[in-house]
């Protein structure tokens, strides 16, 4: 097994590429690579070497139903080798359709049912605090049919009013909701007493300037929109 971390951005398709076979969901992935990209190339704290580090950047992904990108994403960075890619979601292979925490390095949570990533991250956060871990961040990446799941609600008005400013989450928008939220996506966490911003998810500078925006007191979500899940 050989696991290499000199990938840059531009080999991600062809990483990709080598996830063949039924239930791919490349659509749904492909929505999310830039998001993940910026994320582990220039915000997130953790690396192959430091996953298992207390004062580690904790990243969930909640937006879990088809991960090719999360995976390439993740040989690209050494933290599973790359031979692992073309057998993904074969009975034997640890790169299911769903990522399973105990099986690929670096998945913090088992993700794929809708609804519950952001409220494990808001545990996530209460527990770092909890333990007077004030450094890492967490990052929960969802999608905005999620927020169809009233799951989610309950955790957006509970970490805005505790004021979890270590808690982000990153909401790629490709229009798949089916209930529209009064006001837009970002309104809902504004009412909430989180700091906001909205931008294009496919643009790098622009994504890493809305994660790294200074947010102190509260929690912070990142609204990425991205082309429509059905204009294709």
């Amino acid at each position: 097994m050989t696991i290499t971390a000199d990938h840059g951005y531009d080999d991600l398709p062809r990483l990709m590429s080598l996830m063949t076979g039924d239930e791919k969901h490349d659509f749904a992935a492909t929505s999310t690579l830039d998001v993940l990209w910026v994320l582990y190339d220039r915000v997130l704290d953790v690396t192959p070497e430091r996953a298992g580090a207390p004062d580690r950047d904790r990243f969930l992904l909640s937006k879990g139903h088809g991960p090719m990108a999360y995976y390439a994403v993740l040989a690209a960075k050494g933290f599973v080798p790359e031979e692992w890619l073309p057998g993904f979601g074969s009975y034997d292979s640890p790169l299911g359709h769903h990522p399973d925490r105990v099986l690929v390095p670096g998945a913090e949570i088992g993700s794929g049912s809708l609804g519950h990533g952001l409220p494990l991250a808001v545990g996530s956060a209460l527990g770092l605090r909890a333990q007077g871990l004030t450094g890492p961040g967490v990052w929960v990446l969802i999608g905005d049919a999620e927020l169809d799941e009233g799951s989610n609600h309950e955790a957006i008005a509970y970490a805005g009013a505790a004021g979890l400013d270590r808690l982000h989450t990153v909401v790629v928008d490709n229009a798949s909701a089916s209930h529209a939220l009064p006001g837009g996506i970002a309104a809902r966490f504004e009412a909430a007493n989180w700091s906001t911003a909205t931008v294009d998810g496919r643009d790098h500078a622009a994504l890493y300037e809305a994660f790294t925006a200074p947010h102190p007191g509260r929690p912070h979500a990142v609204v990425a929109r991205v082309e429509p899940k059905n204009a294709r």
